[in-house]
């Protein structure tokens, strides 16, 4: 596959430092990217299964804990990782960013340089 898919929030700074890392490697490797705006289009539970299986993660390593969503709704409450990503699907604010996807690889660009992992 040459294109790097990236779940994106352009408000966050550490989303737009994975969005530079990313184009910086595209450009490298003449790949495209598709960038996924998650809080406009969130990820269905399939999408979430599959992205954390890929990323050798536990929904709750992908979790954004100190959101006033998951302190409001979910903290200290025993929620099952099927839970954990219906959370996220349904409140994708949830989700720690950028998320990056590639050849059915993906990692957590947080720092940006982790992104260079799944290259």
């Amino acid at each position: 596959m040459n294109k790097i898919i990236i779940w994106h929030n352009p408000r966050c700074r550490k989303s737009r430092e994975g969005l530079a890392m990313t184009e910086q490697i595209a450009k490298q490797k003449s790949l495209t990217i598709k960038i996924i705006k998650y809080l406009d289009n969130p990820p269905n539970e399939n999408e979430l299964k599959n992205v954390l299986k890929s990323m050798g993660m536990k929904p709750m390593e992908l979790i954004r804990t100190k959101e006033s969503i998951w302190k409001e709704n979910f903290k200290g409450k025993t929620l099952s990782d099927i839970d954990l990503i219906k959370a996220m699907s349904k409140f994708p604010k949830l989700i720690e960013r950028p998320v990056v996807i590639h050849n059915g690889k993906a990692v957590l660009g947080r720092p940006a340089e982790a992104i260079k992992k799944i290259f």
